[in-house]
């Protein structure tokens, strides 16, 4: 952990600076003098460094553990947030994460931490060797997907300690990979209590929205492309050099957590830059669809919440399509920094990249390199909850007229053998037969997926209010779990305030309870204690029976 000290004293005030008066008049006549210095990246990080040093008692901080910044947010008016995740004798520590919260001046004023037990083991010698942890990963992952005949299973264990479930132990977190019968991954995550052999959790460790996506919707858009020589290449030079391949109905090889060889992402290319017919016979509408999903993510986080790229660094990712063999889901890893898409089996569902699932499928990245839910329990379900909201704030934003903004999620791309006309229903998400409507103590035990549904009823409430209504065509009708009538404040507004709340409060334990705190701390920032938007979402929660 740093012990660097940051003064915040006036530099105008230095001894040994001399000035003229002349000088001193000039500078107060400049127009910069009366500019506003907003801190910088580097200056939040000093004077969060500063802080550490100041409240480590209050942030459990030890000798023992160490600190390394995640994230850091500098608002308009000068106001830091950094995000730190932690380490305790060199190894992880799951729910060690916190965000500090500074005055434009530097002043602490405030902390969120993920957890607030005190972090201190006998030892961090495991009593379960690695081969024991990786061999109860496996054996998860088998029942996790019980009937398959998996292949080229590996696992690889890593220690950590985790603070997320109660008292801190040292633990196992393992990543267990394997291929399914039709050569599509599958993946979970495993965290293995080190001196019992105890599962503390288990979770898929590919962030899915099976069927999440839609077919080849996106009708006539424009496409910034880079021409090569005579040719022009599916590759974006204005959004970071974000691009999409073809993954040839391959799959990725992957062996100890480590990919040996990954499916191909061969950059589509073309004579006229005229791209795709609209149908599957073309293998380039898919990827049409891929990057225009791509492209209408990268602008909303741009333009609407001023984040430049995914992970806020101005880089783009890529994409790869027609990935393994009738594979009915799509992903986005981490590892590549990419996203895939299968083709769907055609009966099921369809190709899975549509607009909706570009967005959703994205925003798993921008919640890993934020608050970093942890996907399972209520924290996965505010995970899957973050992607289906701004999955469809994504929709309603690109505005466009082949598939235009709603409430539902994937029901472009469900086939009559779903037998439902989405997948999920942010208004009431019951409507799917498994979603929740309303908090419960046993929600966290539902598949995130499921979970969610409490968020994604919120957010629908919040944004459009409670009772019958037809919004751009569809109609719609969303009760709420305590009898009260809710009037939403808007689209917008609850995509700004689940953003702040998101990268400025919430943690990698965040729960229901925790995700209301987070988003009434938003409203409040962004709108002012008891104005009509902090009283709105208040009364959502209440709507759903949180708080």
């Amino acid at each position: 952990m740093s012990r660097t000290r940051h003064s915040r004293g006036s530099r105008l005030a230095t001894a040994g600076i001399a000035a003229t008066a002349a000088t001193l008049l000039a500078a107060a006549l400049s127009p910069a003098a009366h500019a506003v210095d907003r801190p910088t990246r580097s200056a939040a990080i000093q004077n969060a460094a500063s802080a550490l040093a100041d409240h480590a008692a209050a942030l459990g901080l030890t000798a023992a553990q160490d600190t390394t910044v995640r994230d850091v947010v500098v608002d308009k008016d000068g106001t830091q947030h950094v995000r730190y995740d932690r380490t305790y004798q060199q190894l992880p520590v799951l729910g060690g994460d916190f965000v500090v919260h500074l005055a434009p001046d530097g002043a602490y004023r405030s902390a969120n931490r993920a957890t607030r037990s005190a972090i201190s083991l006998p030892s961090v010698t495991p009593k379960v060797s690695a081969p024991k942890a990786a061999d109860l990963a496996v054996n998860a992952l088998r029942a996790a997907n019980l009937g398959e005949a998996l292949r080229r299973v590996t696992a690889k264990p890593h220690l950590v300690v985790d603070a997320l479930h109660g008292t801190p132990r040292l633990a196992w977190r393992t990543d267990a990979v394997a291929q399914d019968s039709s050569g599509n991954p599958v993946a979970r995550t495993v965290l293995t209590d080190a001196r019992t052999g105890a599962q503390i959790d288990s979770w898929d460790s590919i962030e899915t929205a099976t069927g999440d996506g839609k077919g080849l919707y996106s009708g006539t858009v424009p496409l910034e492309t880079t021409l090569s020589g005579s040719t022009y290449q599916l590759k974006d030079p204005t959004r970071g050099n974000t691009y999409t391949g073809d993954a040839a109905n391959k799959t990725d090889l992957c062996f100890l957590g480590i990919c040996f060889q990954r499916a191909p992402a061969t950059l589509f290319t073309d004579a006229d830059n005229h791209w795709g017919t609209g149908t599957t016979s073309d293998r380039a509408s898919a990827a049409v669809d891929a990057q225009y999903g791509t492209n209408a993510t990268w602008d909303y986080y741009k333009n609407v919440h001023g984040r430049n790229g995914i992970a806020g660094d101005g880089k783009g990712s890529y994409n790869r399509v027609h990935y393994g063999n009738n594979y009915n889901n799509a992903f986005w890893d981490d590892s590549c920094f990419c996203m895939t898409y299968g083709d769907g089996d055609g009966s099921t569902f369809g190709p899975l990249v549509a607009l909706d699932v570009a967005g959703h499928e994205m925003s798993h990245g921008v919640t890993s390199k934020t608050a970093a839910l942890t996907y399972s329990g209520e924290s996965g379900g505010l995970n899957e909850a973050t992607s289906d909201i701004f999955g469809t704030l994504v929709e309603w934003y690109a505005n466009n007229s082949s598939d235009p903004g709603d409430y539902l999620i994937g029901e472009e791309i469900v086939r009559s053998g779903f037998g439902k006309a989405a997948l999920r229903f942010m208004d009431k998400p019951s409507k799917d037969g498994n979603s929740a409507d309303c908090w419960s103590s046993s929600v966290g035990n539902l598949d995130v997926h499921y979970s969610s549904g409490v968020a994604n009823h919120f957010a629908y409430l919040l944004a459009e209010g409670s009772g019958a209504k037809t919004i751009n065509g569809v109609s719609y009708d969303s009760p709420t779990c305590n009898g009260s009538s809710v009037t939403g404040i808007g689209r917008d507004k609850l995509g700004k305030i689940w953003y702040r709340a998101l990268t400025v409060y919430m943690t990698s334990s965040t729960n229901y309870a925790g995700a209301r705190t987070a988003t009434l701390n938003a409203a409040k920032d962004l709108y002012g204690a008891g104005s009509t938007e902090y009283n709105a979402v208040a009364a959502a929660w209440s709507a759903v029976k949180v708080g």
